[in-house]
């Protein structure tokens, strides 16, 4: 099997690429990717029958050749930062919806296969203390830049399936964590900020909850999909772990051996949505897939390890991502 990874260079489409090689032997992955800020070549270096192209996936003629030559393509690439919505939506929009539109027109052209990966986020969000969680056909009631980017994304691979006829599934997932994530991102700015001396920073009151995820098990169900999945359906990924930052932060400070209320608040951005919580009764039921990262805090412990044990690949781009949040008094 030809595998096109687009953003594969990212935190999950790099821990995509390292699960396909190594739990299939005969694939051959071409992973495309910008290599912006948030994509990082040394995620999936050395890995054997993998191809790296470096390259915008807004641009047809970048993109075109690579989907014919794959019998499937899993589409990534996206630019995921609420916070970097907030202040420049554009490269949003571009990456998000002129890419996948890109890609579409593309996968319309050679009949190949399709994956996309798209977030909870478009659902908005739910209210602290209700027991309601996020299912298919949900409205999209989007929050931000990046969210309502996405939700137009998935918006566009439903048009092109009704209407072309293309071969395409989707996938919404909640929260990931795990190896190689950007340090700009909740886990990782606060191990390596408590690596650095930093105190933990907190957005509002940290009461908001999020549904986590291991980039793992969101990997292996994408797979899932993709081999025994329906054409033309969605799938809502999570592994039912809905914790508040607050609790997430506490769980952190203690891995550390520090006082678990030692951290400080800082101001709310935005639109922040309150709560995800995704239902995954139609993946468990008709593909049976079941996370393998069931106890959140195990997955946070060695995810804390990671980071140890790997500090040169984050450290050049410490100083860059903390300047940028006290800049915007975060």
């Amino acid at each position: 099997m030809k595998v096109l990874v687009t953003g594969g260079a990212g935190f999950i489409g790099a821990n995509f690429v390292h699960t396909t090689v190594q739990t299939m032997p005969d694939a051959e992955v071409t992973v495309l990717d910008k290599l912006t800020y948030a994509g990082n070549k040394n995620s999936i270096a050395g890995l054997e029958r993998v191809k790296l192209v470096q390259g915008d996936v807004a641009d047809y003629d970048t993109v075109e050749p690579l989907v014919g030559e794959a019998d499937v393509v899993v589409h990534f690439a996206a630019e995921s930062h609420n916070d970097n919505s907030l202040k420049g939506p554009w490269p949003f929009i571009k990456s998000n919806i002129v890419g996948t539109f890109t890609l579409l027109e593309a996968v319309r052209k050679h009949g190949t296969r399709l994956h996309h990966i798209s977030t909870d986020e478009v659902y908005g969000d739910l209210k602290i203390g209700e027991k309601r969680k996020f299912k298919p056909g949900d409205p999209y009631i989007p929050s931000s830049p990046y969210s309502a980017s996405k939700a137009s994304s998935d918006h566009l691979v439903r048009a092109w399936v009704r209407s072309f006829g293309i071969a395409a599934t989707i996938s919404n997932c909640s929260n990931n964590y795990g190896p190689y994530q950007h340090i700009e991102k909740f886990i990782p700015r606060t191990v390596t900020n408590l690596m650095d001396g930093i105190r933990p920073r907190i957005y509002g009151t940290g009461e908001q909850i999020r549904d986590w995820i291991h980039v793992l098990d969101h990997n292996t169900a994408v797979w899932d999909i993709i081999n025994r999945g329906r054409i033309g359906e969605t799938y809502l990924i999570g592994a039912n772990g809905e914790l508040s930052n607050l609790q997430v932060t506490k769980m952190i400070l203690e891995e550390f051996g520090l006082d678990p209320n030692d951290f400080e608040h800082v101001n709310d951005r935005p639109g922040h949505d309150q709560r995800y919580a995704i239902d995954n009764t139609k993946l468990v039921e008709e593909l049976g897939w079941h996370p393998h990262y069931t106890d959140f805090r195990d997955g946070l412990r060695q995810t804390i390890k990671w980071y140890r044990d790997n500090e040169a690949w984050w450290r050049a781009q410490k100083e860059e991502v903390e300047a940028r949040y006290r800049a915007n008094g975060q």
